[in-house]
């Protein structure tokens, strides 16, 4: 399963940057996250613990964030729950009209004879397009009106 979804934002990279990679805030920013715990860090590294919500149905996972201001770029590999396996990319592209937000997902569930099903219909229909919509529509909006 690939999917992406985007998003023009009209505010500088680095504000965007620093909303997207400060996954510790989202639970105060993000209505959707119900939690989000650094249970490591290594320098543009660390091990994260993430809760959310899809319209009241809790979802969690681990992953191993990796942030590089300087590309920028924001990855995420899950490494525990479910979706183990994933791999996540943020990019962030200057266009005339402002900053695109591009947020990718990348999984192979090797589930046999179910795992494509799940992945493309559930997994990237049901909870990423949600939880990534709202992410991004969000951060959208907090980095227009200068709310950091």
């Amino acid at each position: 399963m690939h999917s992406e979804i985007a998003v023009v934002m009209r505010a500088d990279v680095a504000t965007i940057y620093r909303l997207a990679a400060g996954v510790e805030r989202w639970p105060a920013l993000l209505p959707h996250y119900r939690s989000v715990r650094i249970l490591e860090e290594d320098g543009a590294r660390r091990i994260v613990a993430m809760a959310a919500s899809r319209s009241g149905i809790p979802v969690w996972w681990r992953a191993e964030q990796r942030c590089d201001p300087a590309e920028p770029r924001i990855t995420f590999r899950h490494v525990r729950g479910v979706t183990t396996g994933m791999e996540v990319a943020w990019t962030f592209t200057p266009t005339d009209d402002g900053v695109r937000v591009v947020i990718q997902h990348d999984l192979q569930l090797g589930w046999p004879l179910i795992g494509d099903f799940v992945a493309e219909w559930i997994v990237d229909g049901f909870f990423i397009a949600n939880i990534a919509g709202k992410t991004l529509r969000r951060i959208k909006q907090l980095a227009e009106t200068r709310v950091v």
